[in-house]
């Protein structure tokens, strides 16, 4: 099969039942790095009570934190493809194992366009209103993911789940969600303006707490709730960064190799938080302390492939990480980094402001 044009949060999916989402944008020229989301029931079934997806005859569940990782690894290992400069195989898809290629932009286009729209669908529009109205930009510049994307939301129950392309137009839409959140009368408030997204949860990560948590994701300003009166719904709703194709750089074929250096865990300042709020989310940063691991004094940044630590760090802030130490070399350049990533030690690895008050 050709190449295809594909971005991170497009939806492909295989003969067998899978689906998978493209995650990030540096791949291999015959397929895409990916991440598991869902598997028809046949395939996978999960104790998770948030799991269940129903879609008309079908019914899939969703992966969530490393559930994915592990199942394919387990059950499909053909859906793991050779990352070269890594020198083994990760969860991806090879072009000619692709059934099917859903595109956010497009499916939302799509939903707004039915004659008929369920509450969900109504509600949905009437936040992209919002947003439009007082912004003045495109419908193409959205997008949506999560069961929207796939045709098995369930219209009273499901939130709504949007894209947001481009950095300079998700910086439009945080500032203008912020204004949002504090007009009580605007309908939109900030999900975490409280810890009842947390309260009473089962939390398995080591070296971040659930007030820090809270606290990190609070200002990013991307989780918010709508308070829909069609529907007397509170609905989450999120605004999922992702980049426009003119801000997409593939670099596969400019690193060498990717050798891992052991576990760190270091104090940094971020430098340049760019490419935070995209997935990978990559912070440049300026070692300031190595608290434990290999002592090398050229980490450069820090890449993160877990969405809790997207947005996690701005520019000047002092952070704390932990998390994999790996050494790259490119045709240009060789640096360390510090990744954080799917792997045994998952819930181990953070990303926070280290001087939280």
């Amino acid at each position: 099969m050709a190449h295809l044009n594909l971005r991170d949060r497009d939806g492909v999916i295989t003969r067998e039942g899978l689906i998978f989402r493209v995650l990030g944008y540096t791949h291999p020229p015959n397929g895409c790095i990916c991440d598991a989301e869902y598997a028809l029931s046949e395939l996978f079934k999960s104790e998770n009570p948030k799991a269940f997806r129903g879609g008309g005859k079908q019914v899939f569940y969703k992966f969530y934190e490393d559930e994915g990782w592990k199942f394919i690894q387990k059950n499909f290992p053909q859906y793991l493809i050779f990352y070269e400069p890594l020198g083994k195989k990760v969860i991806g898809i090879n072009f000619s194992d692709i059934a099917l290629i859903r595109r956010p932009d497009e499916v939302l286009r799509k939903l707004l366009a039915l004659e008929f729209k369920d509450g969900l669908l109504r509600a949905m529009q009437a936040v992209l209103e919002l947003i439009i109205k007082h912004l003045g930009l495109q419908l193409h510049v959205f997008g949506v993911f999560g069961s929207l994307l796939h045709g098995f939301y369930h219209p009273s129950f499901s939130d709504i789940d949007l894209i947001v392309y481009g950095r300079s137009n998700l910086m439009q839409v945080r500032s203008l969600l912020q204004e949002l959140y504090n007009n009580k009368s605007s309908g939109l408030s900030n999900e975490f303006e409280d810890d009842g997204s947390v309260r009473g949860k089962v939390w398995r990560f080591k070296n971040i707490s659930p007030k820090e948590f809270v606290w990190h994701q609070k200002r990013k300003l991307i989780y918010g709730v709508f308070n829909d009166k069609a529907s007397r719904r509170l609905i989450k709703v999120e605004f999922e960064p992702v980049k426009a194709w003119n801000e997409i750089h593939n670099e596969y074929h400019e690193i060498v190799r990717i050798t891992w250096q052991g576990w760190v865990k270091a104090f940094m300042q971020i430098e340049d938080d760019s490419e935070g709020p995209f997935m990978p989310s990559i912070y440049y940063v300026k070692p300031v302390e190595i608290v434990d691991g290999p002592k090398v004094d050229d980490i450069k940044r820090v890449v993160s492939y877990l969405e809790e630590f997207r947005m996690q760090a701005w520019k000047d802030e002092l952070v704390y990480v932990e998390g994999n130490l790996e050494k790259v070399e490119t045709k240009k350049e060789s640096f360390h980094q510090i990744t954080l990533t799917y792997g045994p030690r998952y819930y181990e690895q953070v990303l926070k402001v280290a001087n939280l008050k």
